[in-house]
C-alpha cells in the first residue's frame, strides 16, 4: 500500500479520498500559525492577500470592528468598505471574500500571476499586502520594480513544528514553501550520525512531493525533481493528484 505524508492535518472527508484509494497517510501541521495584532489603515483601498492565513486574519479583524454611534462615520466606514479592492491568490480564498460580500478585482494562480497583473495595470497605485512574517519575496520584489508603492502589514507569524519521521513515505502533500522547508529540515536535522544523514538525504530525493501551487513547487524543487503540482490550488486537488500517481503503482 502507497503511503504520503501530510504536511497539514486533514479534514475527515479529506482523510476518507486517500483511504478510499487504497493510500495510507500520516498526518501533522509542519508549521503553526499565531496571529498577531494589527490594524486595517482607513486609506487601504488596494488590498493583497496570498493565503488562507492572511485571508482568515484580515476578515477576523474587518469583523471585530467596533460599532460605530456617530452616523457621519459609519458613512465613511461604509464608503471604504465599498471601495476595497482585493487582489487574491486561490479561488478557495477568494471566496472567503465573496461570501462577506467584498469586491474581489483579481484572482490569480499564485504571487508572481498576481503581483505582474498589478504591475501592468496598477503602476504608481498604492497597495497593502495583508501577510505572514515569512512571506516570500516574489510578489513585493515585483511590484517594487514596478513602481507599484507597497505597504506589508503583518497578520499572522509562522513557525516551524520539526517533528522526525522513522518511516519512509512515497509521497509528501506540501501546502506552502515554509510547510516544505519544515520537513526537510525535519528530516535532515543532525539528529543521527552523520554517515546516516545522506542516506536520508537520498530517499528526500526519491520522495514525490505533491504540491498545491507554484510557488510552493518552487521550494519543493530545492530539494528534488520529483514534484507534482496540484490542478487547482486547494487540498483535495494536490490529494487528488498523489492519488493517481501513487495508487495506480506509479
Amino acid at each position: 500500500m502507497p503511503s504520503v505524508l501530510s504536511t497539514k492535518k486533514l479534514l475527515l472527508n479529506q482523510r476518507e479520498l486517500l483511504l478510499n484509494a487504497g493510500v495510507s497517510f500520516v498526518e501533522y501541521d509542519a508549521i503553526n500559525v499565531t496571529p498577531v495584532d494589527f490594524e486595517i489603515p482607513n486609506e487601504a483601498q488596494n488590498i493583497i492577500i496570498t493565503s488562507q492565513n492572511g485571508a482568515k486574519a484580515f476578515l477576523n479583524n474587518y469583523g471585530q470592528s467596533e460599532p460605530v454611534e456617530d452616523e457621519n462615520a459609519e458613512t465613511l466606514r461604509e464608503a471604504q468598505s465599498d471601495n476595497m479592492r482585493f487582489f487574491i491568490v486561490g479561488k478557495k480564498t477568494t471566496s472567503l471574500f465573496l461570501e462577506k460580500g467584498l469586491k474581489v478585482t483579481k484572482t490569480a494562480q499564485n504571487a508572481t500571476e498576481l503581483a505582474l497583473f498589478i504591475a501592468k495595470s496598477y503602476k504608481n497605485e498604492h497597495f497593502f499586502y495583508f501577510c505572514g512574517n515569512r512571506r516570500r519575496a516574489e510578489l513585493p520584489d515585483i511590484l517594487i520594480e514596478n513602481s507599484v508603492y507597497l505597504d506589508e502589514i503583518i497578520v499572522y507569524e509562522t513557525t516551524q513544528n520539526k517533528q522526525a519521521f522513522d518511516q519512509n513515505f512515497d509521497g509528501v502533500l506540501c501546502f506552502s514553501p515554509s510547510g516544505v522547508d519544515s520537513f526537510v529540515k525535519s528530516s535532515l536535522r543532525d539528529s543521527r550520525p552523520s554517515g546516516e544523514r545522506s542516506v536520508k538525504a537520498n530517499e528526500i530525493k526519491n520522495t514525490v512531493f505533491f504540491c498545491i501551487g507554484e510557488t510552493t513547487a518552487s521550494a519543493a524543487r530545492k530539494y528534488t525533481d520529483n514534484v507534482v503540482v496540484a490542478n487547482d490550488t486547494s487540498i483535495e486537488s494536490v490529494i487528488a493528484k498523489a492519488v493517481k500517481k501513487l495508487a495506480s503503482g506509479f
